[in-house]
């Protein structure tokens, strides 16, 4: 007895120690199964920090910085060591008086150090400024690139919620279908409506079913490329808190259609008008004389054995200016200068031209706004109306007062009613992030 009375203490004391292990193992699982809820500044984040197109940018950013040292670079002195061996497999030789003489050693020795460094180069320093200048349009190449990151995955975001809210109409529509039809049945079966509204109560369910299979995979599709924008593995589990009706508030905000002041589009033009008119004066500037300074301090040897311990090095050293004046180069340089020109005035036609197209796609979305908003309050006043035709059109037709026709006609109102609000606010929120890609001010990136 005392045996058995200790064999129960010890497995009541094992399942003591071993629940909260269970437990704990089963809170991890659940857990880690448990998808990732990211709200849309999350996902902004993520995107701007993950994504390789943003990488991409900061790296050429990094590149043309080094690119604009390399260039500074030329300012300063050029020092080189150098060394040098030959020897003569033949030496010269040169005949007088009818003798033949040879001159020279057989190895000969020489080392030494030179610097160079250009004194007064006009299309040297004005290059500088252009360097300068392409790290600027790559800097704001990289604004642009995380500007367009914001409008892809605010869209995306946006396109997942617009998804969720399609497939909660679905799925009521079809879980009032499978309703009605248990109804139905049951009716049928003691004879209390006839076999056409058992039939088309039927249909109606398998109606349904395609509209819900197809909204559930349109949430699957939206997460798979909100997730390829934030740079995330396809595999991991996520989901966007919230619903489109969280932004309602939105719609009831004045509208301002906003400027073109800091548009990426407009300051990369400016910036590659710049530095066009830069490179001009560079070209003008390959016409003017330079000067340039070297030194070199260096040693020769010369023997007629390999022993180096024997050589007598003898040290000499030098400094000279070097003057260059272009004269003629074949009207090379006159065409260069009226190519550059030409850029020039072409990129200003291109500036007003994409500038002319950015106000128009501006004035587009500012209306596509103040038509959602009106969508959006016409649908809002309609849901009400067209959920209490169903009510009711369901009351009467149990009753008897009415046909399964109604039931299925003030389903369909109801239906498209939500879902014309749930796109109202989407249309909207896709046209406000449009409108604000094009004015450039996207808080995500300012930050």
């Amino acid at each position: 007895m005392k045996l058995k009375n200790l064999f129960f203490m010890l497995m009541a004391l094992m399942c003591v120690m071993v629940a909260p292990v269970e437990a704990q193992e089963n809170a991890e699982a659940a857990k880690q199964e448990a998808p990732i809820v990211l709200t849309l500044d999350e996902a902004l984040q993520i995107a701007l920090s993950e994504n390789p197109t943003v990488k991409i940018a900061d790296k050429t950013i990094q590149a043309k910085k080094y690119a604009k040292k390399g260039t500074y670079a030329s300012l300063w002195p050029e020092i080189s060591a150098s060394a040098t061996y030959q020897r003569y497999i033949k030496k010269q030789s040169f005949h007088i008086m009818g003798k033949t003489m040879t001159v020279g050693t057989t190895n000969n020795a020489s080392a030494g150090v030179n610097a160079a460094m250009p004194l007064v180069n006009v299309q040297l320093w004005k290059s500088l400024k252009l360097s300068a200048m392409d790290v600027e349009l790559a800097v704001e190449q990289a604004r642009s690139s995380r500007i367009d990151m914001v409008e892809q995955v605010s869209k995306a975001f946006y396109q997942v919620l617009l998804a969720k809210d399609s497939y909660d109409v679905y799925k009521r529509v079809y879980d009032n279908a499978v309703e009605n039809h248990k109804i139905i049945e049951k009716r049928y079966s003691v004879g209390q409506v006839s076999e056409y509204d058992f039939i088309r109560s039927q249909v109606t369910v398998a109606n349904a079913e395609p509209n819900l299979f197809n909204a559930e995979n349109s949430i699957v599709l939206a997460l798979w490329q909100l997730k390829a924008l934030l740079g995330m593995d396809l595999e991991i589990d996520i989901d966007c808190a919230g619903r489109l009706s969280d932004y309602e508030v939105e719609l009831n905000s004045q509208i301002e259609m906003g400027d073109l002041e800091n548009n990426s589009t407009m300051k990369q033009f400016d910036v590659q008008e710049k530095m066009l008119a830069q490179a001009l004066k560079v070209k003008r500037a390959a016409n003017l004389p330079t000067l340039a300074l070297s030194i070199g301090y260096n040693f020769v040897a010369m023997d007629e054995t390999l022993n180096l311990a024997h050589y007598q090095w003898n040290p000499y050293s030098v400094a000279a200016l070097s003057l260059n004046v272009p004269i003629f180069a074949g009207g090379k340089r006159r065409s260069e200068i009226q190519k550059a020109k030409i850029d020039v005035e072409s990129i200003q036609l291109q500036r007003e031209n994409t500038e002319r197209q950015l106000r128009t796609a501006m004035m587009s979305y500012y209306s596509n706004m103040l038509t959602n908003v009106k969508q959006y309050n016409a649908s809002n006043q309609t849901i009400s109306q067209a959920k209490r035709g169903y009510e009711i059109a369901v009351k009467r037709y149990e009753v008897g007062g009415g046909t399964l026709v109604d039931v299925d006609n003030s389903q369909v109102a109801y239906t498209q009613a939500e879902l014309s609000r749930s796109t109202a606010i989407y249309n909207y929120l896709v046209n406000q992030v449009s409108m604000a890609k094009i004015i450039g001010t996207t808080p995500a990136v300012e930050e």
